[in-house]
């Protein structure tokens, strides 16, 4: 089949099913979320990911549960929800860092290694030998990326976070969470950890960056990542909003500080989501709903809709109210209005929109049998994508990575009974 009569939603020719980034070794020693998060973008590319753990332990989420994963003999397992999301098709070696010999298969990992991440407390892994400048020295080539709290520098370079915590320190929750005065009113966390997640997709575009770089001058780098930093970027219009008038932005709810109408409204049956993003928009909703107010003028253009936010609101929730939702989304829908339902997780993963994207998969697991994830959003035409396999059970794979270097069963034994692996 010739590539031109791909859609992009085809997938790539058999055969090639390696992936874009199945030339890279990536070493993660990265833990909790987004590092790994980072970690297994690379490895959904194809990349072979290979995750250090502690022996007996291993990565901290693999403890936060319930919920676990159920074996094929309907006990729970080791394996939580929280580590199963975050550490698809990676592979699981158990190495004690604190040891010599542990730090002697890190360096010898390093050295065979395109990109190192890392997330422990700044200046941890120079105390054992495993910081930028001692690996680097046995690989000028090494892509080696730090992710912390808050960065390598600043007065608070040696301080522990987590998403919560920045979360709160960086701005976003006091903009997220109902208007003060309201049933609910305050500042709220949003309901997934998004500053792991989004510091993981700058970690994985650095360490991208940092190898397009390399591929040119054939020298490695080092990346500096603080998740403080990361959610101080993601403000976005907000940070902007207040530089451009001093004004410190509050929380509105559902509601957009910048474009109206944006809101959750209350039909008789259910909540729906309208998200009108322009004039034209707007112009077809007066429109649809008939109403002769929401059609004047002074409504037409969305820096007036903005400065009588609440009048416009106040019209809108009372035209939505008597309406049947289904109903009224599928007017709104034809005049090409965005507008949708709330749907829960369950009803999020059921769309038939999700389901034909092949978003929602059952992998093959070698402790449950199957287990469904969610898969890589990422679909190319002509790259191509490997097979994606479940996050891997503790240690899985120590013996046969550690035997690729050179190291024997005999001397593998020798290292699990000195605690070493």
């Amino acid at each position: 089949m010739p590539s031109s009569s791909l859609t992009p939603t085809d997938p790539a020719p058999q055969g090639d099913r390696k992936g874009p980034l199945s030339h890279l070794r990536v070493l993660d020693m990265s833990r909790v979320l987004a590092g790994p998060w980072a970690g297994q973008i690379f490895a959904d590319l194809g990349a072979e990911v290979i995750k250090i753990e502690r022996p007996g332990a291993g990565d901290d989420t693999r403890a936060w549960g319930p919920p676990f994963l159920t074996g094929r003999d309907g006990a729970e397992t080791r394996e939580s929800g929280y580590y199963l999301c975050a550490n698809r098709g990676k592979k699981s070696v158990t190495v004690n860092i604190a040891t010599p010999e542990g730090q002697a298969i890190i360096r010898d990992l390093a050295a065979r290694s395109d990109v190192l991440l890392e997330n422990y407390r700044t200046g941890t892994l120079q105390r054992y030998g495993l910081d930028y400048a001692a690996l680097s020295a046995l690989n000028p080539g090494l892509v080696y990326c730090s992710l912390t709290g808050f960065g390598q520098t600043g007065p608070r370079a040696h301080q522990v976070a987590y998403d919560f915590l920045i979360q709160a320190m960086g701005g976003i929750m006091s903009i997220t969470g109902e208007e003060d005065g309201r049933p609910g009113g305050g500042p709220q966390k949003i309901g997934v950890p998004m500053v792991d997640l989004a510091s993981g997709l700058y970690l994985a575009v650095g360490a991208l960056a940092a190898l397009a770089r390399r591929a040119v001058t054939g020298q490695g780098d080092y990346l500096d990542l603080a998740m403080l930093d990361v959610q101080v970027n993601l403000l976005a219009n907000q940070a902007m909003n207040h530089l451009l008038t001093g004004t410190v932005p509050r929380r509105y709810g559902n509601g957009h500080p910048n474009i109206m109408p944006q809101q959750v409204f209350a039909c008789r049956d259910g909540a729906m989501v309208l998200a009108v993003g322009n004039d034209e928009q707007y112009a077809r909703l007066a429109e649809v709903l008939g109403d002769p107010v929401l059609a004047e003028p002074r409504f037409a253009r969305n820096r007036d809709r903005v400065r009588q936010r609440d009048e416009l609101l106040d019209r809108l929730a009372g035209l939505f109210a008597p309406c049947a939702r289904a109903e009224v989304l599928a007017r709104l829908d034809a005049a090409k209005i965005p507008a949708g339902p709330i749907n829960s997780v369950a009803e999020a993963l059921a769309e038939p929109q999700v389901q034909a994207r092949g978003l929602v998969a059952r992998l093959p697991h070698p402790l449950a049998g199957e287990v469904t994830q969610i898969l890589s959003p990422l679909k190319f035409r002509h790259a191509g994508q490997p097979d994606p396999r479940s996050a891997p059970p503790l240690g899985a794979d120590t013996g046969p990575v550690l035997e690729s270097l050179g190291l024997s069963p005999e001397t593998l034994a020798g290292l699990r009974a000195r605690g070493a692996i």
